[in-house]
């Protein structure tokens, strides 16, 4: 059986994690035992901020359509329990871009709601 020599795998693969940490500070982007810790990090932060970035746009699309129903005298709760009652299917994404650029299509759906009690 012939010798198998992976030295140019190795390499590959420790080339590819210290590119992976270009531009961290000192031993983090230099040396392969530190880089690649590193890039075991950052990748978990990378995990987990990829969740909170659907959760802070979520958060604001809430207060986006709070702030927007409060003008009219309405909370924001009871704005949602009127519009799942009435069945209304528009989502927070979308209530927001409304309250946002077409104020007055907001407030027509607002009061179609509030008259649907």
């Amino acid at each position: 059986m012939a010798r198998v020599k992976r030295g140019s795998v190795a390499r590959k693969r420790r080339r590819q994690v210290l590119k992976n940490t270009k531009g961290a500070r000192s031993a983090n982007s230099k040396l392969f035992r530190s880089a690649q810790q590193h890039n075991m990090k950052a990748l978990r932060y990378a995990y987990v901020d990829r969740r909170n970035k659907k959760r802070e746009a979520r958060r604001q699309w809430i207060i986006r359509c709070n702030s927007a129903t409060r003008l009219y005298g309405i909370g924001y709760s009871q704005f949602i329990n009127q519009l799942a009652k009435n069945q209304v299917r528009l989502n927070r994404k979308v209530l927001a871009q409304l309250a946002l650029s077409n104020p007055e299509d907001f407030k027509n759906i607002l009061e179609l709601v509030i008259e649907g009690k």
